[in-house]
């Protein structure tokens, strides 16, 4: 599986979000077969919903086209480290395999704060971090420079 690939489209659902004014973070979840089956971006700001973040917008969208919550065998591409209610949405939905790009030192539930993954959870995905980091991250310092 090439993971620039997946994140490209991740990335591409980034730049959708800041085009709208929200912070520009893209999510796809990406079926075993290699097919995109859920994508996300944030939506905050316009649904005026905190629970409204890429990875919880892609996963109801991939538990929607396979009719199930439960998504073994799954990758989700986040161009952000996730949260922790992202990274408790990754352990509940059962995605297998989590690749993220850019970190969140303020709130990055992967490793940068804390690691969720670690702890004594049902389930454990394989976690790859920093693809693509330099793109994610220049997206989200070009959007939070264009606010100040």
């Amino acid at each position: 599986m090439d993971f620039s690939i997946y994140m490209s489209a991740a990335l591409e659902l980034a730049r959708e979000a800041a085009a709208h004014g929200e912070v520009p973070v893209g999510c796809v979840v990406v079926s075993g077969a290699g097919e995109i089956i859920g994508r996300g971006r944030n939506r905050r700001e316009e649904s005026a919903d905190a629970t409204a973040h890429a990875e919880i917008e892609a996963i109801r969208a991939a538990c929607a086209a396979l009719g199930g919550w439960n998504l073994a065998g799954c990758a989700l591409f986040v161009t952000l480290e996730p949260c922790p209610m992202c990274a408790g949405a990754i352990i509940n939905s059962r995605v297998s395999t989590l690749v993220y790009g850019a970190k969140e030192p303020n709130s990055g539930s992967v490793g940068s704060v804390i690691n969720l993954f670690e702890e004594r959870y049902g389930h454990r995905p394989a976690v790859y971090g920093g693809v693509l980091a330099t793109e994610c991250a220049g997206l989200l310092t070009e959007f939070f420079r264009g606010l100040r």
